[in-house]
């Protein structure tokens, strides 16, 4: 690439919140150089990091049917925040909510001022700052909705956009750049905006068109005609005929800490690196609230309230799947190199600690006990208001648990508990299904590919069984399931399939959220609403 001098001024990127910004700059010279334009657009890439690598994967997966995130006694209740979203019954004063919202925003700005910093949005230099800040905007979209659409540095105060006018930039975005943006897939473009990566999420955009565009987000159905069908199939296309990615990989080597640029399946991802580039902290809420030497010597406690909802785990029942040895439960053993050892994972405890209610005149006496996950989750009997399932080792070990981004062992304590794994966003195997959902909703096939054949390069990667005959759109989302549970889009998932106020888990502990359509987005944090005093908030909030 040519690059031209011109005016820098240092990035010093903040939260969002309040949106009445007046920018000053001081300028100076910019060098002429790749390599200070690679610079200078650095921050581009690290504001949503802390997000993905807790709140937005929390948000995603606990209002999703995967998992319930539970509290022992009086612990990891928190005030609620996980439970809100166990049982959709969310507010605007959800920490989460506020750490997704001013993340992307702040990517968003950081766009913007590198933007206004290069003064050509035509430029090849440009083009990846402009499909970030799309991708941002996809983000606020995505959960908040009408969201405000501000595109260059400024002293405006703006309104928030309808939903369906930010897809559409989102849309105008990404294909007015994708064939500025670089087609090397490589170490030195992992993790940043390429050709494929806005291919990927045109993708996304266009099969979640009908959601996106529709008049209220209660009036979405999942019958509802998409006009970008065909869309999807072309972007799919062009990913798969690229030829630079593939899904050779063993299932679970894609999710390591030791995983990166070699995994060609990954098409955009967010690198951690429990040194460098932390804040992934999965494997924390997962293991065993006993568990800290279970997978290795960890040098901080863990959570483990994340347990796997009984009805999710049925659907990892195909013979020979790979994709289900990403959840462990049954009696536990110790783990070496990424396997289980023959060697029991033993606590030593007594009747009473395995059973709080134990009173027998032995309960006091110690033994070793072998740690057994089970399926069931049950509450307490007054368990309800807190999704407490007792701090005992039966309520400990209630429920699998997920080892698909497996903990990192050589975390050390000045790390607090960061992994460096690091969390695709979108991957081939995704190409793949979207492109059969597509077909199976209308779009026309081409390159002879079916939907049973889509989905059989999946299921024979991971050494399921072939599916026979034409999958059903339920087999698809089944699929979907069992091929990205944990990886935060399983919400999007069962909102696009009309099935995000279906009865799972404990939603029940909140009856009005099997009717409450308005929840398919989020409440505008409240310290937003707060500062922009001219919007309005999303409707049922």
């Amino acid at each position: 690439m040519k690059f031209k001098t011109i005016l820098a001024t240092a990035l010093v990127v903040g939260g969002c919140t309040d949106l009445d910004v007046k920018i000053k700059s001081q300028y100076t010279s910019f060098p002429d150089s790749e390599t200070a334009a690679e610079a200078v657009s650095a921050d581009i890439y690290n504001a949503y990091r802390g997000a993905m690598g807790v709140a937005h994967w929390m948000v995603n997966t606990l209002s999703s049917d995967e998992a319930v995130s539970v509290a022992m006694g009086s612990d990891y209740y928190d005030g609620g925040i996980y439970r809100q979203y166990v049982v959709h019954d969310w507010n605007r004063d959800n920490g989460y909510l506020n750490t997704i919202w001013n993340s992307a925003m702040t990517g968003v700005t950081s766009c913007n001022k590198v933007l206004a910093l290069l003064g050509n949005d035509e430029s090849e230099v440009a083009a990846p700052v402009r499909a970030m800040r799309a991708y941002y905007f996809y983000i606020l979209l995505e959960h908040f909705g009408a969201v405000p659409l501000i595109t260059s540095m400024g002293d405006e105060q703006p309104d928030r956009a309808p939903r369906a006018e930010v897809v559409r930039f989102v849309e105008s975005e990404l294909l007015a750049v994708k064939d500025k943006l670089t087609t090397d897939v490589n170490a030195s473009t992992y993790g940043k905006a390429t050709k494929y990566m806005a291919e990927a999420l045109l993708a996304k955009i266009y099969l979640n068109w009908a959601v996106y565009t529709a008049s209220d987000v209660a009036s979405y159905t999942p019958s509802a005609p998409n006009e970008k069908l065909n869309e999807v199939v072309k972007m799919c296309d062009a990913i798969i005929a690229s030829g630079k990615f593939n899904l050779s990989d063993r299932y679970l080597l894609k999710f390591r800490p030791d995983n990166g640029p070699h995994i060609k399946d990954f098409i955009f991802v967010m690198p951690f690196d429990r040194e460098r580039q932390q804040g992934m902290t999965y494997a924390r809420y997962w293991i065993h609230r006993s568990a800290q030497k279970q997978f290795g010597d960890l040098p901080q406690s863990v959570g483990g309230t994340h347990r796997v909802l009984p009805e999710f785990l049925a659907k990892f029942n195909l013979p020979g799947d790979q994709r289900n040895d990403q959840f462990i439960g049954g009696k536990q053993y110790y783990w070496e190199n990424y396997a289980p050892t023959s060697r029991p994972f033993l606590i030593n405890t007594s009747k009473r600690g395995i059973d709080q209610d134990y009173n027998g005149p032995d309960a006091d006496d110690k033994f070793d006990w072998q740690v057994e996950f089970s399926k069931e989750i049950t509450l307490r009997p007054d368990g309800g208001p807190t999704l407490n399932v007792g701090n005992d080792q039966k309520g400990r070990s209630m429920g699998y648990r997920s080892i698909k981004f497996y903990m990192d062992v050589n975390v050390t304590a000045a790390q607090n508990r960061s992994q460096s794994n690091d969390v695709p966003i979108f991957r081939l195997a995704d190409i793949y299904l979207m492109k059969a959902e597509a077909i199976l909703r209308g779009a026309t096939a081409t390159n002879g590919d079916s939907p049973a054949s889509l989905i059989n390069k999946i299921r024979a990667y991971v050494g399921a069984p072939a599916i026979t005959g034409t999958p059903t759109l339920e087999d698809l989302l089944d699929e979907r399931a069992r091929e990205f549970a944990d990886e935060s889009w399983r919400r999007n998932d069962l909102i696009r399939f009309g099935k995000f106020e279906d009865n799972w888990g404990f939603k029940s502990l909140y009856p009005a959220g099997f009717t409450e359509k308005f929840r398919r987005i989020f409440p505008v944090p409240r310290d937003v609403m707060n500062v922009n005093t001219n919007w309005s908030q999303n409707p049922g909030y």
